[in-house]
């Protein structure tokens, strides 16, 4: 292999900040970008139209660097067509130490499709890799090769990645698996993990066709190997300890949401496809049925709610999955199962909007129709994961809530979130979800006479199972008495908006979830980040970076939106000089919540760019409140 340059980029390396407390441990507190990680801290987005394979190679490559021992942050880019022309962008994040979200600049990007890529020349780091094809087929006019745009600092790599290709498989069908050969052989990773993947991601479709990626991933990595690196874009070897009895997999949000389903003994599910919650149903319509579930794909979005509360009524852990124009139409049925005190469950994927909007681009648009979304008081439970095993963990849960509250429950995610991959760690000892937490009716005395919404302390009936003996009742949209028989007097209008509201606070009790939870500096700061989903992973990683300039700086999450922790989010609020709250929509929807709920002053950071919120923008904002600019 040809030697190394050991030059460095001429920038200066602060100091590393105090360590953050991520998940309950003791976390590395480097920040991202390039500068101040230890070990590997590698980004590498590809980029092509559709149909050049650029999905698929970021997909074997995030696989096989997990397969390999480090942790991956990845999410791809899909052309909005549906007939699938455009531009894609696979881009991953592989370090050794633990990272919360995509950098902003990639340290490799690799062209598959120069036209695509030109755009994207500037999201190269300085001394970063720029990877392009040698030998174009046909003339180009001038300015049209991705040569014409690298930058000065950044490093050229020109290969003959169709040459390569042909050579080695005998046609040009494995472009994107020489190219990713390259990467992975300029960069220095292990050969063996890529071979595997290869071989079980077409193992479907034959020997010959597995053979011939091989081949076509043998020859560049090759070349790679013999390639004079001119930078340090290497990686040092993985260095993981796992927790006793875990087990390490990689998931995007969605596939983590199926899994949670599945562990929380999910029974039926009912649907109807709309991006970017589809894949939810598709990885359930294959596994459902492994476990003695069924999947039915209902012909819209009101008949998958309107099954769902009928089969929850009926005693089945059931779901349904869908975006913003879909929790639009369930508003009504939704209100049915507030009155009606019917456990279902419903994960919500939010995109661009509104209407049709921007259905590949991503967006935190849709909370205050999670959280107002039906006619009348009609509150349900509202949780959002910020990344993916909270993704997860949250499906599972969202059962447990649903069953021992009597209610439905909404479940935000974003495309960001859904389609965003990590490196997961879950417990090899079996699903950490209660398999019923319903408060189960107990057996009637003779003459007894079975109240489906008698009073109790905790505002919580015990709930009969059509069918339980002794225990015939009444459900209906109308107003009801205890009996579930209709009742619109004032007294007890008021007594059962009363009970539906009520029996939601032991939501803010429910044990083992996560409801909200702080990081960083520890008692007075002089800016506090306040984040809900997707953008907390942008945000804890410039509350890393401020810290590291000397701010006095901390981070919550709130998981549980609705009921809002309220006396935890005011404690957090009076220990800042300052609170932030970035958030992906236009009108700053968690803000208004915060500021409506508690009666306290904000500064909002709101953007709309369809992609992730930039950390640079959040860190430029917390400089700016601790008056460091």
């Amino acid at each position: 292999m040809a030697a190394r340059s050991s030059r460095r980029r001429a920038e200066t390396t602060p100091e590393s900040p105090p360590g953050v407390e991520i998940n309950g441990e003791q976390r590395d507190g480097a920040p991202s970008g390039e500068k101040g990680m230890s070990g590997a801290d590698i980004q590498i987005a590809i980029c092509g139209s559709a149909g050049d394979g650029t999905i698929a190679a970021g997909d074997i490559l995030r696989n096989a660097v997990a397969e390999a021992g480090y942790k991956v942050i990845s999410f791809d880019v899909y052309p909005p067509e549906i007939r699938g022309f455009g531009k894609c962008i696979s881009r991953l994040r592989i370090t050794t130490d633990q990272a919360y979200s995509l950098k902003e600049r990639s340290d490799v990007l690799l062209s598959l499709d120069d036209s695509h890529t030109i755009p994207h020349v500037g999201e190269v780091r300085d001394f970063g890799a720029v990877i392009c094809e040698a030998k174009p087929v046909g003339h180009l006019a001038e300015g049209e090769h991705l040569s014409a745009h690298i930058l000065p600092g950044q490093i050229p790599y020109s290969l003959p990645i169709r040459e390569l290709s042909e050579k080695a498989t005998g046609g040009n069908r494995s472009r994107n698996i020489v190219a990713l050969g390259y990467v992975a052989g300029l960069c220095d990773l292990p050969k063996a993990p890529f071979l595997r993947i290869i071989e079980s991601k077409f193992k479907k479709q034959g020997p010959k066709v597995i053979a011939n990626n091989a081949a076509g991933f043998g020859a560049g990595y090759e070349a790679g190997c013999q390639t004079f690196k001119l930078d340090d874009v290497h990686f040092a070897p993985p260095a993981r300890a796992l927790q006793p009895g875990a087990k390490v997999t990689i998931l995007n949000g969605n596939h983590a949401v199926a899994r949670g389903c599945l562990d929380a003994r999910l029974t039926t599910f009912f649907g109807y496809p709309i991006t970017p919650a589809t894949t939810i149903m598709e990885r359930l319509a294959t596994e459902l049925p492994r476990h003695g579930g069924r999947l039915l794909q209902t012909e819209d979005e009101i008949s998958a709610i309107a099954a769902v509360i009928g089969a929850g009524y009926a005693g089945s852990r059931s779901a349904t999955s869908t975006s913003g124009p879909g929790l639009a139409l369930m508003g009504e049925m939704l209100g049915l199962g507030t009155i009606a005190e019917v456990p279902a469950v419903v994960f919500v994927s939010q995109r661009g909007g509104p209407s049709t909007g921007m259905p590949t681009k991503t967006e935190q648009s849709d909370l205050n129709a999670a959280l107002y979304g039906s006619h009348g008081d009609s509150q349900r439970i509202v949780i959002a994961p910020t990344n993916v095993e909270g993704c997860y963990r949250c499906a599972g849960k969202a059962f447990e809530m649903a069953e021992r509250y009597q209610t439905p429950v909404i479940v935000l995610l974003d495309l960001y979130l859904s389609n965003r991959y990590e490196t997961v760690e879950l417990s090899a000892s079996g699903p950490p979800f209660e398999l019923d937490a319903n408060v189960h009716a107990k057996r009637l005395k003779p003459g007894e006479v079975y109240q489906r919404y008698v009073l109790t302390d905790d505002w919580v009936s015990p709930r009969a199972i059509p069918g339980d003996p002794g225990c015939m009742h009444v459900i209906t949209g109308l107003e009801h008495n205890a009996l579930g028989r209709p009742n619109d007097s004032e007294e007890m209008h008021e007594l059962m908006s009363r009970k539906r509201h009520e029996k939601l606070q032991g939501a803010l009790r429910h044990p083992d979830f996560t409801h909200v939870k702080r990081f960083g500096d520890a008692g007075k700061v002089e800016v506090g980040i306040l984040a809900w989903g997707s953008t907390f992973g942008e945000c804890l990683e410039a509350m890393i970076m401020a810290r590291a300039e000397g701010i006095r700086c901390s981070a919550m999450k709130v998981v549980m939106l609705s009921p809002l922790p309220e006396a935890e989010i005011r404690a957090f609020l009076d220990d800042c000089g300052a609170v932030l709250v970035p958030e992906l929509n236009y009108e700053g929807q968690f803000a208004q919540l915060v500021q409506g709920r508690l009666a306290r002053p904000v500064t909002r950071l709101t953007r709309v760019p369809g992609g992730p919120m930039p950390v640079a923008a959040i860190l430029a904002e917390i400089r700016r409140l601790a008056g460091r600019c």
